[in-house]
């Protein structure tokens, strides 16, 4: 749609009924199994980043931007997901990824346990714990990993693998001494115990992993980053002699590695959170991008596929903090590892999702002008204070500034630096998360199932039934590697039973 100019109407009418072409053909519904899943979760990516990460990706290219295109936007099958948690309506990273990864919704605050389980109460885990679409592929043979820009034993990741009563349990030095007397396991240790032999893990979070006051790796003089552990154990230590396998803690050894040669692989970058892209030292800290082509290079040799989760999780952290930038360029980056993973999988046996596990208090509006800067301001004044405004608002956050009794003056702050922090209504120390609906983008086999609005705890049961795995297989064959057409439905005494408990 290049030839014609925004003002013929020739521009438009093109450009639709290509796109009109394009839909038809997904009428043929892609039906095979999925060899592969890949769930790209970007932390915090509600509907408005998503659009205004999409502005932010063009105008980098020198483009207006509204037109430009996310790799998810390119997706064939987009749904809405509820993100409510159990006990809350607007929920938490840790009950949400308990409902994306193991299909059950639970109560905010928790990881891969149900709803019965009570936040921070060690004894309601026991008996609670529900499994995660992970350890389904891991027990039907398929490589896994794990791929974080947040700690690898941090709320999303950790519902994949653990069983936790409270998401802050890092390690034991950050447990109530009851809780460990009473047999509760950090996250960190049940990252290298619950599940063996996860393939692919990388991230940050080094400190959870050696012993308290053990320096670090690479800050060996911060106090701050030394090691957290009680327990004396050094986990790293014992994954690398138990794996024989490589464990890396920078960009260079990462990509020294020759993915044909490495069977398993523990990368921590950081001895937390890694660095947000925009302040990333690319000597020495991977991008995500990076991080996902090794990860998948090394699952796809396992002939029966792999299920790989990689968060972009510092867009959440970028909105928590009212800095729009530093959140919108998390949201880019993430989309550049969607695009490269796209050109090393294929769509025929790959099925993947992208969807955010909750939204964010962020929105953008005030009738900028077309290609208006997105870290810009609103074309008008207030017609109540006079004074300018960014088109990027908080409706909470710690952005709320008054000066003698008025708005602060934006036009007097670079108010397109990275760390910018956006003006908001409320006045917080940190901004909240939002409780509307969140985009499901879906591509791949069976990827048509995630088509409406649906509760979040659905799309690790689609996953699953793409792949044959988990629960619901009656509809495999394995012979031929093609799905059968009769779809194996719950009897209807479950049906009814089910009915009976919403009513």
């Amino acid at each position: 749609p290049t030839t014609f100019t925004v003002k013929d109407p020739l521009f438009w009418n093109t450009w639709a009924q290509h796109t009109l072409k394009n839909a038809l053909t997904l009428q043929k519904l892609n039906q095979n199994t999925a060899k592969n899943l890949i769930l790209f979760l970007g932390d915090g990516m509600g509907i408005p980043t998503v659009t205004a990460a999409r502005i932010l990706k063009g105008q980098l290219s020198g483009l207006s931007g509204e037109e430009t295109q996310l790799e998810m936007d390119k997706f064939p099958f987009v749904a809405l997901s509820k993100t409510y948690n159990t006990n809350a309506q607007v929920s938490d990273s840790a009950g949400t990824a308990t409902a994306y990864l193991c299909g059950v919704k639970a109560n905010e605050g928790t990881v891969g346990v149900s709803a019965a389980a009570v936040r921070s109460q060690c004894n309601t885990t026991q008996g609670n714990e529900v499994t995660s679409i992970l350890r389904w592929a891991k027990e039907a043979g398929k490589s896994v990993g794990i791929v974080t820009t947040t700690r690898v034993n941090h709320a999303t990741p950790s519902a994949a693998y653990a069983h936790c009563v409270d998401r802050d349990w890092f390690s034991d030095g950050e447990m109530p001494a009851e809780a460990v007397q009473a047999g509760c396991k950090d996250i960190a240790r049940q990252l290298f115990e619950n599940i063996p032999n996860i393939d692919v893990i990388m991230g940050g979070g080094r400190k959870y992993m050696f012993p308290k006051n053990q320096s670090d790796v690479e800050y060996p003089g911060e106090k701050k980053h030394f090691g957290t552990r009680k327990d004396g154990r050094n986990l790293v230590e014992e994954w690398t002699n138990r794996m024989k396998n490589k464990y890396v803690w920078n960009k260079k050894e990462l990509l020294s590695l020759n993915p044909n040669n490495v069977d398993y692989i523990l990368g921590l970058f950081e001895p937390g959170d890694l660095p947000y892209n925009l302040e990333r030292n690319t000597e020495t800290d991977p991008s995500l991008t990076e991080m996902v082509e090794l990860a998948i290079k090394i699952l796809r040799k396992n002939p029966r596929g792999f299920y790989l989760l990689v968060e972009g999780g510092r867009i959440d952290h970028g909105h928590h903090e009212g800095k729009a930038k530093q959140a919108l360029h998390e949201a880019v980056e993430m989309d550049r590892a969607i695009g490269r993973a796209d050109l090393i999988t294929s769509i025929y046996d790959t099925m993947t999702v992208v969807t955010a596990d909750h939204s964010h208090m962020f929105n953008f509006g005030g009738y900028t002008p077309r290609g208006n800067t997105i870290f810009g301001l609103a074309p008008m004044l207030s017609d109540v204070d006079q004074k300018p405004f960014t088109a990027i608002l908080y409706g909470n956050g710690p952005g709320f500034k008054v000066i003698n009794g008025l708005r602060e003056n934006v036009s007097t702050l670079d108010y397109q630096e990275n760390n910018y922090q956006a003006q908001s209504a409320v006045p917080l120390r940190m901004e909240t998360h939002g409780g509307e609906d969140v985009a499901v983008f879906a591509k791949g086999p069976m990827a048509h199932l995630l088509h409406g609005v649906h509760e979040q705890n659905y799309i690790p049961h689609v996953m699953a039934y793409a792949a044959c795995i988990g629960q619901n297989r009656d509809h495999c064959m394995s012979s031929s590697g093609a799905f059968s057409l009769s779809p194996a439905l719950p009897s209807m005494a479950a049906l009814l039973t089910l009915t009976r408990l919403l009513c």
